[in-house]
């Protein structure tokens, strides 16, 4: 088990929607882990999750930008001394790969999703506390109950399989932005840290390392310009207050 615990905050629209996608993506997959009915709808819900946060904007054209993005930049270090370039082939190759994939798919992502009138009951009810229930979706509850264990699963894996060049990309993405800066050492007086950041060089993640044992965690605010983190007491019974003493702490301005 880890001794730290990371927190993370996007400095952009684009960044913080990769990271919500990142977190479905993970919670569809951890409940096809276990393959019963519990997980079964978590799986779903996760799903259809996905599928709500596709409608909300162009997000296709958006990783494509994102990804374009990353290759120009990486494509720049080719022949910058110290580069490892067996491995920055291999990583543009990867890049590219998943950009081809990307544009391949003609039509919107999760459009047959969209029209699955099953799943579409389902997103209707999913509105409504406790809308899934039974009584409410008998086609739902057949399907749980009926069909075998391993039917269900690669039945989801089948429709989760539309999401899949995305998910690579967001993967990639996603390791890319956090591995192109390691953590440094900063200090908090009395729980309080301001940052200025180069606008030239626009960062796009904000992560903060804390010791697990640590009884406070970390509020980040931020834009353009600079961010700002306030370190806050752990209480769960009570409004969180910001602490008073100086807090050491690791910190990673993700700019690439």
């Amino acid at each position: 088990m880890a001794d730290n615990i990371i927190y993370e905050q996007p400095l952009n629209e684009r960044i913080r929607t990769f990271l919500r996608l990142e977190f479905l993506f993970s919670r569809v997959e951890n409940a096809l882990a276990s393959n019963d009915e519990i997980n079964n709808r978590s799986a779903i819900d996760g799903l259809l999750s996905i599928l709500s946060v596709f409608e909300r904007s162009d997000l296709k054209a958006e990783i494509i930008k994102e990804l374009e993005r990353l290759i120009t930049n990486l494509s720049a270090l080719e022949n910058s001394p110290g580069v490892n370039k067996s491995a920055l082939d291999q990583l543009l190759g990867e890049l590219d790969q998943t950009l081809d994939a990307l544009h391949l798919t003609k039509t919107a992502i999760g459009q047959s999703l969209r029209d699955n009138e099953f799943l579409y009951a389902i997103r209707q009810r999913s509105s409504i506390a406790g809308g899934t229930c039974d009584f409410d979706l008998p086609a739902y509850h057949h399907w749980l109950q009926q069909t075998s264990d391993s039917d269900r699963r690669q039945q989801i894996l089948a429709w989760t399989e539309q999401f899949s060049a995305v998910k690579s990309a967001i993967k990639l993405t996603m390791q890319l932005i956090r591995g192109s800066t390691g953590f440094k050492d900063f200090s908090a007086n009395t729980g309080f840290y301001q940052h200025s950041l180069d606008s030239s060089q626009p960062t796009q993640l904000i992560r903060v390392k804390l010791p697990k044992k640590a009884n406070y965690y970390p509020e980040i605010s931020g834009g353009k310009h600079r961010f700002t983190v306030r370190f806050m007491q752990f209480d769960i019974t009570q409004r969180p207050q910001q602490i008073s003493d100086d807090v050491d702490f690791h910190l990673s301005c993700c700019v690439m």
